[in-house]
């Protein structure tokens, strides 16, 4: 991975600029907070406990997104109960199961949401989701909503893929952004708030240092795994493109120890499939012939032949095209073999999965019909500077 990690930079989230600068904002109101493993300071502390400790915050009831407020739920598509968070005390609602959508009975009692959830940049990525229909949920209970904002972890400049089409909205997309849309999770929600017509009182505090040429390892702060399937930087990086294998039977390295990074299948040699992904030339990539034998989710306990992606310029690096060759190399040299994952996936009973991580059957109709990345992504660097454009007055950081 090409880093620029002499240069850190000092950035301090939007919990820290909470805790040590507005805190007097919310004296007296009765808090909620979304939050998940990686709702910590710079230093490690769990925002629970830092509200707790700060004694001039009063935190009344907690809610947990995908993967658990613990982060203890390690494939997709397992839901969370409700339940008593035996070291404080509070009631821990759960916003991935029957229930996405806070109820009324659930902010009952709450003044004042607070979202502070590591969001990864991704569309398909369900936080940013949860964090909207919060906001919905909160304008309709008359609850002030505040985004505690993170960094992207992969950085606010880069932004690639189509944007998701009306009639494809699903809970990994609800409306429609860029597969990878170069946002916090505060400046998405200041967007949706008047683009989408979420409305409501949704406000941001925003990181104190951050840039968006910053990739996570550039601010400083410990990274902490957003969710199970994510424990690294690397994983991150590649995720926006190798996610849409979740749509496939191909594995997406879930059950192995390097996720998104490793993919392949039982019916895939790694060699010839290396050997086909170079011959598109892609930068900022290589692709090593591996071996894998996933302990879980698809293919587990079978060998599988399939290639780790190596990023070794990151600034270069386009992982929705790569993505795409991904899947056109393996339809090529295992059409009988390679096949769409079926309904349900992700609350979608009908359309298939792949169609809703793309926001549309075109990457599904493309390959069938032997297209390469740049006949699928045709048009789409269009959408995305339309998106910029109107996305920029809602930018917060240089």
């Amino acid at each position: 991975m090409n880093t620029n990690s002499g240069n850190r930079a000092r950035v301090r989230p939007g919990l820290e600029v909470l805790l040590a600068e507005r805190a007097s904002e919310y004296a007296g109101a009765r808090l909620g907070l979304v939050a998940h493993p990686a709702s910590v300071t710079s230093s490690l502390e769990h925002a629970v406990d830092a509200m707790l400790r700060h004694g001039g915050l009063e935190l009344v009831a907690l809610f947990g997104p995908q993967h658990g407020a613990r982060g203890e739920k390690q494939d997709n598509m397992i839901e969370s109960d409700s339940f008593l968070d035996a070291r404080t005390g509070l009631p821990v609602h759960s916003l991935y199961g029957a229930v996405r959508k806070p109820t009324p009975a659930m902010l009952e009692g709450i003044d004042v949401l607070f979202f502070d959830l590591q969001d990864v940049g991704v569309r398909v990525y369900t936080f940013v989701w949860t964090m909207v229909l919060a906001m919905e949920a909160c304008r309709e209970a008359g609850v002030r909503f505040v985004v505690l904002d993170r960094p992207n972890p992969i950085g606010g400049v880069l932004r690639e893929g189509p944007l998701l089409r009306r009639g494809y909205e699903s809970f990994i997309g609800l409306h429609p952004v860029p597969m990878r849309h170069g946002l916090t999770a505060g400046e998405l929600a200041l967007y949706a708030r008047d683009r989408f017509g979420v409305g409501g009182t949704a406000d941001v505090i925003p990181c104190d240092g951050w840039r968006r040429e910053l990739w996570a390892d550039e601010t400083g702060l410990p990274f902490v795994p957003p969710s199970p399937n994510l424990p690294t930087l690397d994983s991150c990086t590649v995720y926006p493109g190798t996610v849409l294998l979740e749509g496939t039977n191909l594995s997406e390295g879930r059950g192995t120890t390097r996720p998104f990074e490793m993919v392949g299948a039982p019916f895939l040699d790694g060699y010839a499939l290396a050997e086909r992904l170079r011959a598109f030339d892609l930068p900022g990539v290589i692709f090593r012939p591996c071996a894998f034998e996933p302990t879980f989710d698809k293919h587990a306990g079978r060998l599988c032949g399939g290639v780790q992606l190596h990023v070794v310029d990151r600034a270069a690096f386009r992982p929705v095209a790569t993505g795409i060759a991904l899947l056109r190399a393996a339809w090529d040299l295992a059409p009988d073999d390679v096949a769409w994952r079926p309904p349900p996936f992700e609350y979608e009973t009908e359309k298939p999965p792949i169609d809703i991580l793309w926001g549309s059957d075109a990457l599904r109709r493309g390959i069938e019909a032997s297209a390469g990345p740049a006949e699928i992504l045709a048009g789409s660097d269009a959408e995305v500077r339309d998106f910029a454009a109107g996305a920029a007055p809602y930018f917060l950081y240089e």
